[in-house]
């Protein structure tokens, strides 16, 4: 397991477009299908075999339902299968069915739009306004998984993203001080 933060995009960064196929339903879905009639989208970096995201998985699919309504959400993973075939599209939908994901989770063949998004560890989490504007990237909240040299004891609740979600839902701008994810790093293509 690598240790990766993320790349702390700059704020007002443009969502940028993508369509790539649902592991869940097998339709393709773009950018704009997330975001229609919402106040804004979150866009998180997942995959299937990673402790952060494990550590956190059960908490996101808690935000995906509990905003879901208000909120555009959408989870990509571009991992490489190749070299991490406990990654692939198949795995992902058994990790949304088991979870009871309510959004999208995508698969990026390409790793183009990990690479446009400048996406670089899972999970990373990225908050667009109704504008398509990115108000909030990093961390879920201060919790870490457990391990022998690093980790904590905190419990998950999501505060950091709960607090930035709620921002946009009232019309406000979240905090600018934010802290960088820390995941895995995309497993990218050689």
């Amino acid at each position: 397991m690598s240790r990766t933060r993320s790349t702390m995009v700059e704020l007002g960064t443009v969502a940028p477009p993508f369509e790539l196929p649902d592991t869940i339903t097998g339709k393709a879905v773009g950018r704009d299908d997330v975001a229609a009639d919402s106040m804004g989208m979150l866009v998180m970096f997942l995959c299937v075999h990673c402790p952060y995201v494990k550590h956190v998985e059960e908490e996101l699919a808690k935000i995906g339902r509990e905003y879901g309504d208000r909120i555009g959400v959408v989870a990509i993973s571009s991992n490489d299968i190749v070299a991490h075939p406990e990654d692939s599209p198949v795995e992902m939908k058994k990790q949304a069915e088991r979870l009871g994901f309510t959004f999208p989770y995508l698969y990026d063949e390409t790793q183009e739009v990990a690479r446009e998004y400048d996406a670089a560890c899972t999970p990373d989490l990225f908050l667009f306004d109704q504008e398509m504007k990115l108000v909030y990237r990093g961390q879920l909240d201060d919790s870490r998984p457990r391990r022998k040299d690093f980790g904590n004891d905190i419990p998950i609740t999501g505060k950091d993203l709960r607090a930035a979600i709620n921002a946009v839902l009232t019309g406000k701008r979240p905090d600018p001080n934010q802290k960088f994810a820390v995941g895995c790093n995309i497993k990218w293509k050689e």
